[in-house]
């Protein structure tokens, strides 16, 4: 295996977010892993199998990072790295948590960070393009929801049936990503409906004028 972040390029010659591991700190916040204190791992699964893995420990302002890389065929190498997190407040009480991209010239505040060879940096500062723009609309809400599923422990697809509770998810997490998986498909089959009514629409009128 590669470094982290390795993936398959994306269209018009860039990566894409979709093909790279990513931190999520939404999730990490949902999880408990920024409380001041926590040490542990992530890891990222495919088919159920765990494919790569970093280490994390949470000060109150940073987010520890450490991990083996190899770069090119070489020798592994331990990186370790500090990331910046702040909270911002909301405005209907609460704070919201960011990361500050560690790039040298960088320093975005972002929900994402993206592996590639040694270092998880923002997509800007990758050059990573988003798989989404030359989707439609229901292209992207169906991908909405399968994301979702998939993280369930699930198969993608409308037709397979939502998994239960996965051991180890807190139960506000499961409700919070089932809400997103039936909102995702309501609003695609909103869209195949308004398409279908368009579609039926203009063969009737095709129909009346050739009579």
């Amino acid at each position: 295996m590669g470094g982290f972040g390795s993936g398959r390029p994306g269209g018009f010659g860039r990566d894409t977010v979709e093909s790279r591991r990513s931190i999520d700190v939404n999730r990490l916040h949902e999880e408990g892993c920024l409380e001041p204190g926590w040490c542990g791992g992530w890891r990222w699964t495919r088919d159920g199998e765990k494919v790569a893995w970093i280490g994390m420990r949470a000060d109150a302002d940073r987010l520890h990072l450490s991990c083996r890389v190899r770069a090119r065929g070489g020798d592994w190498q331990e990186v370790e790295e500090a990331v910046r997190v702040v909270r911002v407040p909301c405005h209907l009480g609460g704070e919201r948590p960011y990361l500050i991209c560690p790039g040298v010239v960088c320093g975005r505040r972002v929900a994402k960070l993206y592996g590639s060879g040694r270092h998880f940096l923002c997509r800007h500062c990758h050059r990573l393009a988003y798989a989404s723009p030359g989707e439609g609309e229901r292209d992207r809400a169906l991908r909405r929801a399968n994301k979702a599923r998939t993280r369930l422990g699930g198969d993608a697809g409308m037709v397979a049936p939502l998994s239960e509770r996965p051991k180890g998810v807190w139960r506000r997490t499961y409700e919070r990503l089932r809400e997103q998986v039936h909102g995702a498909e309501m609003a695609a089959d909103e869209v195949f409906e308004v398409r279908a009514e368009a579609l039926l629409a203009r063969i009737d009128r095709q129909r009346k004028w050739r009579v």
